[in-house]
Formats: C-alpha cells, sequence, structure tokens
C-alpha cells in the first residue's frame, strides 16, 4: 500500500493526499467538544466534592454520622466512612459520565444499552468498595497503632499492592467486564504469536475481548506479567481492521513489553504509592488541616476525607507530568512496532483506521494534549513514521 497522491495546483509534482478528510477531521473535533464538557465537569466535580468534604468539618460529620448507623465504633465509623465517600464521589459524577455515553452514542460509539451501562457502574462501584474498606481498615489500625508513624509501614504497604494489583489486574479485574476466549487457531493467531516469538516475548496466549457488546472502538493491548502475560484483542478490531493491521497494533503493544513499561509502570507505580503515603503522613500532622477539617489526629477516623481530599489533589497535579511520561512510552513503542515489521505503510494505514474508527480528533489543541491526552495525535504518529522512514529508507520489511 502506498499514500495516494494529487496534482499540485500550478506545478508537475505530486503531493500527498491529507490523511484524513476535512469531514474525518471535523468529525474527531466534533465529539471533543461535544465530550470535553463533561469529562471535564466530572472531574471537577469529584475533585471540588472531595475537597469540600476533606478540608472543612463537613467530612468529619459524614464519618460520624454514617458511622453511628452502624453502632458508633471506631471501626464502623472507618468502614461506613470509606463507603460514604466512594458512594457519594461515584453519585457526584454518575451524570457526567451518563452525558458523557450519550455523546459517544450519538456518534456510533456505544452498543450497549442503558441497563448494560448500569450495570457496569455498579461492577465498577463494587470493585472500588472491595478495594477501599480493606485499605481504609488497614490504614486506621496502622495509625491506631502509631498515629505518629504509621505513614512508615503503610508507604511499604501501599508499594506491595500496587505491584500485586498489577500482577491480578488482568485476572481479577478484567474479566469482571469482558469475556475472553482463545483465538480460533488459523493464520492471525499464528501471525501474532510468531510476531511476539520473533520479538523475544513470552506470551501465555492470544485472547478475544468481546468489546463489540459495548463499543465500536477498536483496541488491542498485552496485559500481565510473567505467568499471565497475555496477547488481547478486540473483536472489533478483528472483524474490521486488515490483518496486517492488526499485527502493527500487536507490534505496538508488545514494543511495551520489550521495553518494560508494564515492569517500569508498575515500579513506578508503587514508587509514586509510597510516596503519595508519605506525604499525607505529613499531611496528617499539621495541625490547622486537621482542626479544618474537624479532626483530632491522624488515628482520628474523622480525618479519612482530608486523607482522601490530598490523595486526590495529587492526583490532579501529578495527571499533566503522568500523561507527558505515557505520550513518551507510545512514541516509543509506535517506534518499535516500525523496526519490528518495517512497514511504515501499513502502520499508517492502521493509524488512520484507528483514528477515524473511534472518532478521535486527529490534531486536537496543543494544550488540551499537553494536559489530558496519554497518546500522541494521530497526526503527529503518521508524522513520526514518515520521519522514520526518511532516516533509514532502506529498512526491510519483516514478512509476518
Amino acid at each position: 500500500m502506498t499514500d495516494s497522491v494529487s496534482p499540485t495546483p500550478g506545478g508537475d509534482h505530486p503531493a500527498p493526499a491529507p490523511d484524513f478528510t476535512p469531514a474525518q477531521r471535523a468529525r474527531g473535533r466534533a465529539l471533543r467538544r461535544s465530550q470535553l464538557p463533561w469529562a471535564l465537569g466530572g472531574r471537577l466535580t469529584g475533585l471540588a466534592l472531595t475537597l469540600v468534604l476533606g478540608l472543612t468539618p463537613a467530612g468529619a460529620g459524614l464519618v460520624s454520622t454514617v458511622g453511628g448507623w452502624f453502632g458508633g465504633s471506631r471501626t464502623a465509623e472507618v468502614l461506613a466512612g470509606a463507603a460514604a465517600l466512594v458512594l457519594l464521589g461515584q453519585l457526584a459524577q454518575l451524570p457526567f459520565g451518563a452525558g458523557a455515553r450519550s455523546v459517544r452514542a450519538r456518534f456510533g460509539l456505544v452498543t450497549q444499552g442503558w441497563a448494560g451501562w448500569a450495570v457496569d457502574v455498579l461492577r465498577g462501584l463494587a470493585l472500588m468498595l472491595a478495594l477501599a474498606l480493606p485499605v481504609a481498615f488497614g490504614l486506621y489500625a496502622l495509625t491506631d497503632r502509631s498515629p505518629d508513624r504509621w505513614w512508615i509501614p503503610a508507604a511499604g504497604v501501599a508499594a506491595l499492592l500496587t505491584a500485586a494489583l498489577s500482577f491480578l489486574y488482568p485476572l481479577l479485574v478484567e474479566p469482571v467486564f469482558n469475556r475472553f476466549t482463545p483465538m480460533e487457531p488459523g493464520p492471525q493467531r499464528e501471525a501474532l504469536l510468531g510476531l511476539a516469538e520473533r520479538d523475544g516475548v513470552r506470551v501465555r496466549d492470544v485472547l478475544v475481548a468481546d468489546a463489540s457488546r459495548r463499543t465500536t472502538a477498536l483496541n488491542a493491548y498485552v496485559s500481565g506479567l510473567g505467568a499471565t502475560r497475555r496477547i488481547v484483542v478486540y473483536d472489533t478490531l478483528l472483524s474490521t481492521a486488515d490483518p496486517r493491521e492488526v499485527e502493527l497494533v500487536v507490534a505496538h503493544e508488545l514494543g511495551h513489553v520489550k521495553h518494560r513499561d508494564v515492569l517500569t509502570g508498575t515500579v513506578l507505580g508503587a514508587v509514586g504509592a509510597a510516596a503519595v503515603v508519605v506525604l499525607l503522613g505529613l499531611a496528617s500532622g499539621w495541625d490547622a488541616l486537621l482542626s479544618a477539617a474537624g479532626a483530632t489526629d491522624a488515628a482520628d477516623p474523622r480525618s479519612l476525607p482530608l486523607l482522601a481530599a490530598v490523595a486526590a489533589l495529587l492526583g490532579a497535579l501529578s495527571g499533566p507530568v503522568q500523561c507527558a511520561v505515557s505520550r513518551r512510552v507510545e512514541t516509543r513503542a509506535d517506534r518499535h512496532a516500525l523496526e519490528l515489521t518495517g512497514d511504515v505503510e501499513q502502520f499508517i494505514a492502521m493509524q488512520r483506521r484507528l483514528a477515524v474508527t473511534n472518532v478521535s480528533d486527529v490534531d486536537p489543541p496543543r494544550m488540551l494534549e499537553l494536559l489530558f491526552a496519554t497518546h500522541p495525535s494521530a497526526t503527529r504518529r503518521i508524522a513520526a513514521a514518515r520521519a522514520w522512514r526518511s532516516r533509514r529508507p532502506s529498512t526491510p520489511k519483516l514478512v509476518v
């Protein structure tokens, strides 16, 4: 496949045709503009609610009230308070999630009904509670034993828990939302396994996710660490893209494994979790903050909203940095896919298909990209592929 060309007005040399038509660009911009108020509104509302509860006596009153419903013990305040914070946070963001879903449905990206969406919301809520309640219980068990130095063992536990969740996620969390079936034996499966073998990446299996029951979007990924590692391909990608395009998507994902992005991300996540706990320890020792929150010390369950507020604020402030790191990682994985396959034209075709099918804004405003984008825009990825080709014009294609 080669780029189509068209005559250059007033000249004799052909010029490459645009990668995306004006209609495709306009459609991506329209989705972004329609979705952005809902996405930003949900984030800001959730953050504002958390800060109000954490930095005023309102959160302390909430913890005392809901704890009183279950006997008023310290344990009741911790568990009921944590559950109340999770429930309120999810409830506040629910209208924004529904609004964003409605927008995506108008653009043909949603195949799931409202009932299925509601079930997914409840599943997500159940998972959050299953994680938040034991964490809150363990945290306040530590503060009870050592109100001043609880954050030292808590930081270590947070790091270990982050690493464990990274390993267990494909086994425990992914199956809650999708069904995975082994890919049928055939040329596509053999090509993907062969691609991984040539790349020196050991994978356990190739699975197909039933993404089509929720969306028309296309994707594939490699999940898990060690014995849990597997290639996962959306059924929408298999039914829509050319086999070679599927291989290019998987080659990109193998790049994450080859460069140990999952392992590095896990380690950085563990270090980040530990650092957050240390900062929470510092915040919990600041008398002015405790007084504003209506709590006496870190061992007081009424400090729970304060800790949640500080954690949420740290997450919001670190978001752009995490996005910048993610974009660099994704750029490197793109380069890996090109080096593994040598197929620039099919890589560009794959990027076009992904962008058009997923109704992406192929060239978003730079500020939005810097603040929120985890991947480079489609136009940047295509331009980088062409730049790679110009630097290595004689790179042979690897037949897979």
